[in-house]
């Protein structure tokens, strides 16, 4: 089965690769180094983006196992994403999202250093996006696309002063493909009006991330006021609020009417209100060992009773929630939720 598994992958990457069009820029064919991309100057290492590469960041992020990440965006030149306030942005064909995952060697002093685990590409082709995994060597001096992913260990001091050791996983391109799908397409998470409004660090300053898009000819934006998630840690935003932040950008992309775990009638996406959507006193549609032998997704007031909070807290693969892309627990993201649960009134 593994053999067959594999021959399945690396069809699919043909596919993918064969489907590359030839634009004017040739840096728009595949390649099978990061470095021959040219999305960064200099010691790549250093992920300074090129001219043309623009730095990004979402207001709250997908957890992945404590992984920090660099976004990045590449438009072609002289054309924009256009805008929408509630789904994910159309982009023109060409448009490149880049995301590197590094572990800081001491995460209370970036200045120690970091080690670049992996690069994830989508790329927006004539057939829609496809995704390309680039997996970093030790010397950091490059990254080689990979379709197979790889099991690796990661060594670092978090931000409470512990050493940690725990193994991580660069996910292979069924699983890229996977997390990415929504009805049989497959789309970016994060590149939505919601999770782009906030403010971000450029070379020339702060500015807000949507606003400095306009302002480079990126995007055009409506009047009046965007659509904004919290911050998930900003203690200054209510509970509620980055609750459902968290779980939107954790969760909602598979939890919605249109998403892969539609079926399951727990819907997490930003927009959803209904509360019985949302799992308050909401049966799951299928028990077993996911349910931890609770009745409820939610019982308000009650997180250690609450089949969410439950999944976010194991580790174990056949219960664990999101299904891919954590091997640890992320405890302030469960700590997040489980408060949210336990201000609910019953």
């Amino acid at each position: 089965m593994k053999r067959v598994y594999v021959i399945v992958v690396f069809a699919a990457v043909a596919a993918g690769i064969a489907s590359f069009r030839k634009y004017e820029d040739d840096a728009f064919e595949f390649h099978k180094n990061l470095s021959e991309w040219g999305f960064f100057k200099g010691d790549i290492k250093k992920l300074e983006p090129a001219k043309g590469v623009v730095p990004y960041d979402l207001n709250t992020p997908l957890f992945s196992d404590y992984a920090v990440k660099d976004r990045f965006i590449r438009l072609p030149k002289g054309e924009k994403a256009v805008y929408n306030d509630s789904v994910v942005f159309d982009m023109p064909e060409g448009t490149v999202l880049i995301k590197n995952f590094s572990f800081p060697v001491d995460f209370r002093d970036p200045s120690k250093g970091r080690r670049i685990v992996e690069t994830r590409l989508l790329v927006k082709q004539p057939g829609g996006w496809l995704p390309y995994q680039y997996i970093w060597n030790k010397e950091q001096t490059e990254a080689v696309f990979d379709p197979i992913g790889e099991v690796t260990e990661v060594d670092y001091i978090n931000a409470e002063g512990k050493s940690i050791h725990s193994k991580y996983i660069v996910p292979n391109q069924m699983q890229c493909r996977g997390c990415h799908r929504q009805q049989d397409v497959i789309l970016p998470i994060g590149m939505a009006a919601r999770h782009l409004n906030s403010k971000f660090t450029y070379a020339d300053g702060e500015q807000n991330q949507l606003h400095y898009w306009a302002a480079h000819k990126m995007i055009d934006l409506p009047a009046g006021e965007l659509p904004a998630n919290a911050l998930w840690g900003d203690a200054n935003a209510s509970v509620e609020s980055r609750a459902r932040a968290y779980l939107d950008i954790n969760c909602g992309f598979c939890h919605k009417p249109n998403g892969a775990a539609n079926t399951s009638g727990l819907f997490l996406h930003a927009a959803s209100s209904n509360p019985a959507a949302l799992g308050i006193m909401k049966t799951p549609v299928a028990a077993g060992r996911g349910s931890g032998n609770l009745q409820y997704d939610i019982v308000p007031g009650q997180p250690e009773k609450s089949i969410i909070v439950y999944r976010m807290h194991s580790t174990d693969p056949g219960i664990a929630m999101p299904e891919i892309g954590r091997l640890q627990l992320h405890k302030e993201g469960v700590a997040l939720v489980s408060e949210w649960i336990r201000q609910m009134k019953p």
